[in-house]
């Protein structure tokens, strides 16, 4: 399932969006600006990412059963796939599709001045749900850099609504850039410039989010960290000869499959591997949490090998 810090930055993101969208919408029908109603699309897509995100953390949510005896934590993963592709073909998509309509017959704004208002209240709401977003991540990133963290993230929700309000404040600034050239230049043709600039930063937006989401619903494992961690609990374990093999897999931003195999001593008994085992089991459990799920194997070195050639050659 996903962390509440990313519930709280999906709800903040969702409230501001959506009054956001309001007053753009209605300042693009009265003035006739390209670029807010490019602004106001974005925030009616942004907001329906956000309210696809919380319904992705909620089906996260459900309890393991027959049919997914492992859970439903990667629909997580799913649902910010699908917002990656709604930015794209709609958010972005659409912002093309207005400027390239307009950019051979541009019209001048009307009105100018309630643009800038209005985008300059959505510069300060978009400034906040980036603020918190952006907060809350910095809670989870630890020591490493910004992209970095990005790249090793497994909650999608979190760094989904970071881009968002990242792409938001972006197209706001270019808006108001256009607008103030636009309107001091006497250049109505940078009004519809601007709706395809932000066509492409929303594009660029879905482009990353969807190269992220892809490697978690295709399989990622855990960091390098918890598996080091892992391998150093099992070096300080007695009645162990050799680690054959260390799998993890991400099923969830808190839900981790893990699967080893040992080659244990040979003079311990099976009542000794099951303690051994049971006893690892508890070790890494209480050292890593997001271990749900632990699967240790008793193998021999050289069987697990054999084993290991026969499937390359497959």
């Amino acid at each position: 399932m996903s962390s509440p810090s990313s519930v709280k930055a999906i709800l903040a993101a969702l409230v501001g969006n959506s009054l956001i969208a309001v007053t753009k919408f209605i300042a693009a029908s009265y003035t006739g600006s390209s670029a807010m109603f490019s602004e106001a699309v974005h925030s009616v897509v942004d907001s329906g990412n956000q309210l696809l995100l919380l319904y992705g953390v909620k089906r996260s949510k459900r309890p393991a059963d027959s049919k997914h005896p492992f859970g439903y934590g990667k629909e997580l993963y799913f649902w910010s796939f699908v917002v990656a592709i709604l930015i794209f073909s709609i958010g972005s998509g659409i912002s093309f599709y207005e400027g390239f309509h307009k950019l051979h017959s541009p019209e001048p704004v009307s009105n100018p001045m309630i643009n800038f208002i209005v985008l300059g209240f959505a510069v300060i709401f978009e400034s906040w749900t980036c603020w918190i977003a952006a907060t809350e991540f910095k809670k989870s990133k630890g020591d490493r850099g910004w992209i970095e963290a990005i790249r090793r993230s497994k909650d999608p929700a979190l760094f989904t609504v970071l881009f968002e309000d990242t792409a938001a404040l972006l197209g706001l600034l270019v808006a108001l850039i256009a607008l103030t050239l636009s309107e001091y230049l006497n250049l109505p043709v940078l009004d519809s410039v601007a709706s395809l600039i932000i066509s492409f930063i929303l594009a660029v937006t879905a482009g990353l989010l969807a190269f992220e989401c892809k490697g978690l619903l295709t399989g990622e494992g855990a960091s390098e960290e918890v598996v080091t961690g892992i391998k150093q609990i099992i070096d300080e374990s007695q009645g162990i000869k050799h680690v054959n093999e260390v799998l993890t897999l991400h099923l969830g931003p808190e839900d981790v499959l893990l699967n080893v195999s040992l080659d244990f001593e040979d003079d311990l008994s099976s009542g000794e591997v099951e303690e051994a085992i049971s006893t690892l089991e508890f070790r890494i459990k209480q050292m890593f949490p997001e271990i749900r799920r632990v699967f240790i194997e008793a193998q021999g070195w050289g069987a697990h090998r054999r084993e290991s050639n026969r499937q390359s050659k497959v």
